[in-house]
């Protein structure tokens, strides 16, 4: 059997994969955002749906393609399963650390929202070259689908949204499509290119994690 190629024969079979593993991971940091809110359980689903299918659903209307989870429920149902996983499983008085470091819920949201962009970048980028989509709108479609899930949700839990925190992230996420489009225009096949796009957006927001790396803010000068 042929290995597939191309982003058609790719996306018809092992990207299914990734593509509910990002909306597992990005459904999980939505849950997290309703704990650290002290939110129901009915509200942990709707912030897990909304930040796992957010961005796919924006690109899939702006691409004028069938809204992805409309046909397969199994997205929901995904991003619904890993809301009770985080209600059962969340640290229930998770609290900031006293020297002012992120807290347990915000560092696991974080991480899970790194791998979650990261697969997302590649994963938009991928089905807009699938339908055709020319490669720099391509790359725009990856960095909408990793980040708009992330901003309703942020925008939801009355929390700084990634548009407007200074960290690098929608960098990240730019990184990771233009390093999979870019590939994918010099004639690798879909996993090396793919794989190689995730590793590049996971990599730079781990990074800014890590080292709490932003980009320099207009007006601001070097000391």
């Amino acid at each position: 059997m042929p290995v597939p190629d191309s982003p058609i024969d790719a996306l018809n079979t092992a990207l299914y994969g990734l593509d509910y593993a990002a909306v597992a991971v990005f459904g999980a940091s939505g849950a997290i955002a309703a704990a650290r809110a002290k939110q129901d359980i009915i509200t942990f689903g709707f912030f897990a749906a909304i930040t796992g299918v957010g961005g796919g659903t924006l690109r899939d209307v702006l691409i004028g393609a069938p809204v992805f989870w409309v046909q397969r429920p199994s997205y929901i149902i995904i991003c619904l399963l890993a809301a009770v996983a985080v209600w059962g499983l969340a640290p229930k008085n998770a609290s900031p650390h006293p020297d002012g470091k992120p807290g347990k819920r915000l560092m696991a949201m974080m991480w899970l929202d790194a791998l979650g962009m990261a697969a997302y970048a590649v994963v938009g980028a991928a089905k807009a070259l699938n339908l055709g989509v020319a490669p720099f709108s391509a790359i725009v479609m990856g960095v909408l689908t990793a980040a708009f899930g992330g901003v309703i949700r942020d925008v939801l839990a009355g929390a700084p949204n990634l548009l407007l925190r200074r960290d690098i992230y929608i960098t990240a996420a730019l990184l990771g499509a233009c390093v999979f489009v870019g590939l994918h225009l010099l004639g690798f096949s879909f996993w090396p290119a793919g794989l190689s796009g995730f590793a590049a957006a996971f990599a730079l927001r781990a990074a800014a994690i890590h080292w709490s790396l932003s980009l320099p803010a207009f007006g601001s000068t070097r000391q």
